[in-house]
């Protein structure tokens, strides 16, 4: 496995070779066994016939032999994968000063993670897209297999580590857009946290299952701070905690609501994971303190479903 804490938060300016590490560690880690012939893997060399595409060609072997060779490749698929990220205020918690993989917020836990899967689908020869909204819907990019277009995902990608919001999440609407968009059978990521202040969690899950139209295979992966937000975990001085889209105060000790906060964030992640399971979407629960192994899991899980 990769060394995590190897890997400064300056590499994070290379969102792409930080995304290659990540891969590599996964697959030549305990992760290699279980999902072995899941790459691209060469298969034979064919001779080239007029009129083919140029793409597969083996230059190499024709500097060796003057002939025209294309490679032909085993498991080769058309998989087509949308990564959606949510981008309002409440993703940019906690504050960090620098992006980093030893240290980021649930924005840089979603946009790295994001990067990973474009080098893991550039390595299938899949095609990916990416939506990015928050109050607005801030980017769309359809689902291409291009360099040129990897690229322009991965520097939006890049602009999410250093952009700041403080816009309100509407997901149920943007998801709903974003659905219309999609019309080819895909697999499906989101990103969020899952904080709606604004609307009824029915909308949020009609929004979803929206998704799921044309068949298409969704991962929600729930992303939160474990520490602070699942486990309450701050020292038992007075504070003030303020919500980052609302903008409502409160000044508490956090021990004196631990317990009660417990219960409460425990049913509520119950609440979402079996609302899932209703409308089939794969729930993913992923703290960002964990890395990034839980989301490569789940992306081999499900391309095998999409098979």
């Amino acid at each position: 496995m990769i060394d995590f804490s190897q890997i400064h938060s300056s590499d994070i300016l290379h969102i792409e070779l930080l995304a290659r590490q990540v891969v590599e560690g996964f697959i030549t880690g305990k992760h290699k066994s279980p999902f072995h012939g899941f790459s691209v893997e060469f298969s034979e060399h064919t001779l080239y016939n007029k009129g083919e595409s140029t793409r597969h060609i083996d230059w190499k072997l024709f500097a060796k032999t003057e002939k025209l060779y294309t490679k032909k490749y085993e498991e080769e698929t058309n998989l087509r994968c949308h990564i959606i990220i949510d981008n309002s205020a409440s993703m940019h918690y906690p504050i960090v000063k620098e992006q980093g993989v030893a240290t980021y917020n649930k924005i840089g836990f979603s946009a790295i993670a994001a990067a990973v899967l474009v080098e893991v689908l550039k390595r299938q020869r899949d095609a990916v897209g990416l939506s990015i909204y928050a109050d607005t819907y801030q980017y769309y990019a359809p689902e291409k297999g291009s360099d040129r277009h990897r690229q322009m995902i991965l520097h939006q990608l890049e602009k999410l580590l250093i952009t700041p919001s403080k816009a309100i999440t509407k997901t149920y609407q943007y998801l709903h857009e974003i659905a219309e968009k999609i019309h080819r059978r895909s697999l499906i990521f989101l990103f969020t946290d899952m904080f709606q202040s604004n609307s009824p969690q029915e909308s949020l899950f009609e929004a979803l299952r929206h998704l799921k139209y044309n068949k298409h295979e969704v991962v929600l992966f729930h992303t939160f701070d474990g520490k602070t937000e699942y486990n309450f975990d701050f020292d038992n001085s007075p504070k003030k905690f303020i919500d980052v889209e609302t903008g409502e105060e409160v000044n508490l000790f956090s021990e004196n609501i631990q317990e009660h906060y417990s219960k409460k964030i425990n049913t509520y992640f119950n609440e979402l994971k079996n609302n899932c399971l209703q409308y089939k979407i794969d729930y993913v629960p992923v703290d960002i303190q964990q890395g990034f192994n839980e989301v490569l899991t789940r992306y081999f899980l499900s391309r095998r479903k999409m098979m």
